[in-house]
């Protein structure tokens, strides 16, 4: 199903701002070693809920509280943006449903299952969690947010690139994971919004399921093949004539893919050379950097760690597989 969503406005932007900065507390940027290189990484993982999610997530609820303070929401998700739902909604005091594959990462339904909401487990991917999200929401008249086509969940997003700017004010290529595109979408809004146009963003994508990278060159969004990858965050399609699709594709951003046995590679050394946790979506722009597909050797470089929420059974096998550098 096409939702046509517009972009986020100025007032959507102050509005997110505003929320977030009540609730929220900026993540560090701090700067570490990829083998030799000094880099930025802006550490999301450190989020009440373990990523960036939560931004877009408190944003949206706001939102739809002040169009109607009586109503609940429902989304779908793979994980993380159903955190970001359920934590917000117990802030806010507005009812949610989150519906997540039966497949969902056990540690993200762990935690999910702490919260007052209603978890629904229900298909084998992303797309018919949604998909069965989308027929409640009409069966129910409850409000749908999307994780990522939704101008408030992508003016949310962006309160990373304001706190980044800040952090590092010379950082000069910024690298950023791509699922659906809602975390990219609102990292060029604010770089426009900022005049930091000087800034280079890149999207990366795990190799086995890159939907974005795909369609932006023109496979349609149900013909796009997507293969298991521990970057679970950022597997399967987006949406077919999602805002996000027109905000990358007007921007040129460049995507790149990232081969899985990198993305588990990075999951190791960002752990036994940084101290990171990662899990498997935030450590694809590492392995980004680390394989050098990003390029730009020279230049001030950083990547957003979006998150932390990896299961520990799958962080303790990473750890014992053998190094790759």
């Amino acid at each position: 199903m096409i939702r046509s969503v517009q972009p986020p406005t100025s007032d959507h932007l102050e509005a997110a701002r505003r929320v977030v900065a009540q609730y929220l507390t900026p993540t560090p940027s701090v700067a570490i070693n990829i083998r030799g290189r000094r880099v930025y990484a802006k550490l999301e993982g450190l989020q009440v809920t373990g990523s960036f999610k939560i931004r877009g997530a408190l944003a949206a609820i706001s939102a739809a509280h002040r169009e109607d303070p009586a109503g609940a929401v429902i989304t779908s998700s793979a994980g993380n943006h159903g955190l970001g739902i359920a934590h917000a909604s117990s802030l806010l005091g507005v009812r949610a449903t989150v519906v997540v594959p039966a497949n969902a990462s056990a540690a993200k339904v762990k935690k999910l299952s702490r919260y007052d909401i209603e978890l629904i487990q229900h298909g084998s991917s992303y797309d018919e969690a949604q998909a069965h999200a989308m027929e409640l929401s009409a069966q129910r008249s409850l409000h749908y947010i999307s994780p990522f086509n939704d101008p408030h969940v992508i003016a949310g997003q962006a309160t990373v690139f304001d706190e980044l700017i800040l952090q590092a004010p010379d950082i000069e290529h910024l690298v950023v994971p791509v699922g659906g595109g809602g975390l990219i979408s609102g990292v060029l809004i604010s770089r426009d919004e900022h005049g930091r146009g000087d800034v280079v963003v890149t999207g990366v994508q795990p190799e086995e399921s890159a939907a974005m990278y795909h369609v932006l060159r023109g496979t349609p969004m149900s013909e796009v093949v997507h293969h298991a990858t521990i970057a679970d965050g950022l597997a399967g399609g987006g949406d077919e004539g999602a805002v996000t699709n027109d905000i990358i594709a007007t921007h040129g951003v460049r995507l790149v893919l990232v081969p899985e046995i990198e993305i588990r590679a990075a999951v190791r050394e960002g752990a036994e050379t940084n101290g990171l946790v990662l899990e498997g979506s935030a450590s694809t722009p590492y392995a980004a950097i680390a394989t050098n597909l990003v390029g730009d050797a020279a230049s001030r470089i950083g990547f957003i760690a979006s998150g932390r929420n990896i299961a520990h059974e799958l962080l303790s096998r990473l750890l014992d597989e053998p190094r790759r550098f």
